[in-house]
């Protein structure tokens, strides 16, 4: 840390800034935290007794404030713009100063809002929007949802659902034991709220999907969509596949001509932008996500033709793993898949499966790094070549270690991955300087703990995998930590094999979303 947290100056004790949580609050058992957090008023949060009808649009009276991060296309207002690298409640120190979307919106329908709704509205533009995004900008996909948010009630519950549990989990601490409860009434209250927008999201998307008009509509998409991100904020093993079958059928539905109805004019731009955004977003997922899962969970749908072809840009897009390093792990995937079919007994139905991999992994190795780095579309000239660089890096070694697993698990044979798996500590433990990229490496972050034999590489992927939850607070990165240690656990016990990871990870406690 640069400076002295907020506990130890409020404790008026001499803190050591360390790496949070600094040592003196650890001691102390107390919540390290590097700003000041964010303080329950009155009207803010629910007192008491959880009520139902806060989470829910209600008619109110009230008119709306008078500061907000967003214009009427819901870009960000000068001067509240990429805060990526700060704690997210650092201009929420008093909600009473800030509760509603204010008429930059120009929507009267932000109105008919009730208070807990616009605030949840607010603190998803503030805090929300940045998680899942390389690089925060004006034209970050997930933030310009707001405004179609305001014209589509289930994609609005999403959102503010969303919103909610991300809300909760800044009580949590990343060494909580599993299934520990939300502590405080503030976080109890936005779990709760939380629940309730998911059960209302979830009953508007039950009704969408079961009429011919509204399951052919983006918005419809977008809503199911944000919940893949919700159960990433939950627990990354509940629904997430589910959702992401149920939105590969929706998307391969949708015809161009059908696809942007929506119901004021101004958004057809939003939306087919959003159309781009979700479908690479969905190849993504539905590619990292079945490295971490049992064979053949997940169908091997064809996508659309555009997902490829799309130009990745900074501000538009996830995770920023390169297109052709997708391309290899799916590739591996499959082949792994083959592997877990009965039928294929017979060498010969196998050295073709052998031929591919090892071409692939060829392919893989000859990644330009640089080369992909230099390429990408930057708007802001202070994002630099060479820690884009490295995030590719960190994708590429990843990819290395994982088709060479799918390979030997092919020949029989085990290969030494120390080399590999030195170089990707290396290359993550570089990107923690920049918080932007570091939360987008939680895949390569997981595969390096599966690979690490050594006391101190499992240190240091768990002292990652700590700071990746001070930046996120996304709970599937604490069972992240949760599944390595029961699998080094086991592995030391002789139960696994280590090598056979691609295999028995999907079978320890669930099938994961590590991303």
């Amino acid at each position: 840390m640069s400076r002295s947290c907020y506990t130890c100056r409020r404790r008026r004790v001499e803190c050591d800034m360390s790496q949070p949580p600094c040592s003196k609050c650890t001691k102390a058992g107390l919540e390290c935290f590097q700003k000041r957090p964010l303080r329950w008023v009155q009207g803010a949060a629910f007192r008491g007794k959880p009520k139902t009808a806060s989470a829910k649009i209600t008619l109110v009276s009230s008119t709306v404030m008078d500061k907000s991060p967003l214009t009427s296309n819901g870009d960000i207002l000068p001067g509240t713009s990429n805060r990526a690298n700060s704690t997210c409640t650092d201009d929420l120190e008093d909600p009473s100063d800030i509760l509603g979307i204010p008429p930059g919106l120009d929507d009267p329908s932000i109105i008919r809002l009730d208070k807990t709704s616009r605030y949840y509205l607010y603190y998803y533009s503030k805090c929300v929007c940045k998680l899942f995004i390389m690089y925060d900008s004006n034209q970050n996909p997930m933030r310009k949802l707001i405004p179609a948010a305001l014209e589509e009630p289930v994609l609005l519950m999403s959102v503010v659902a969303l919103s909610a549990q991300h809300m909760a989990n800044t009580a949590r601490r990343f060494y909580s034991s599993e299934g520990t409860t939300y502590a405080g009434a503030g976080s109890a209250d936005a779990h709760h709220s939380a629940l309730l927008y998911k059960h209302q999201a979830i009953q508007g998307l039950s009704r969408a999907v079961n009429d011919a008009r509204l399951c052919r509509r983006d918005l419809t998409v977008a809503s199911a969509f944000l919940l893949i991100f919700l159960d990433l904020l939950e627990s990354g093993s509940d629904n997430w596949n589910f959702h992401l079958e149920g939105l590969k059928k929706l998307m391969n539905s949708i015809s161009q001509t059908e696809g942007s109805h929506t119901t004021r004019q101004g958004l057809e731009a939003t939306v087919q932008e959003l159309r781009d955004f979700i479908i690479r977003q969905i190849y993504l997922i539905d590619t990292l996500g079945a490295t971490c899962t049992r064979p053949r969970l997940l169908s091997r749908s064809a996508f659309p033709q555009s997902v490829m072809p799309l130009q990745m840009s900074v501000d538009k897009a996830y995770l920023g793993c390169p297109d052709d390093l997708l391309d290899a792990l799916r590739s591996f995937s499959i082949s792994r898949d083959a592997i877990a079919t009965p039928e294929l007994v017979q060498n010969t139905e196998v050295y073709p499966h052998i031929q591919k991999v090892r071409a692939v992994l060829d392919s893989t190795r000859n990644f330009d790094c640089h080369s992909w780095a230099a390429g990408l579309s930057r708007p802001d000239s202070s994002i630099r070549s060479m820690t884009l660089d490295k995030l590719a890096q960190s994708y590429k070694l990843g990819s290395l270690i994982y088709g060479t697993r799918v390979l030997d698990a092919l020949t029989g044979s085990v290969t030494s991955m120390s080399d590999s798996l030195n170089q990707l500590i290396d290359v993550i433990d570089a990107l923690k300087s920049d918080d932007a990229l570091f939360k987008c490496v939680l895949w390569p972050m997981f595969v390096a703990g599966l690979e690490s034999r050594e006391e101190s590489q499992r240190q240091s992927v768990i002292d990652c995998l700590e700071k990746f939850w001070f930046e996120t607070k996304c709970i599937n990165v604490v069972n992240a930590a949760n599944i390595l240690r029961r699998f080094w656990k086991q592995e030391e016990c002789g139960t696994i094999c280590s090598s056979q990871w691609i295999f028995n990870i999907g079978q320890i406690e669930g099938d994961w979303l590590l991303i």
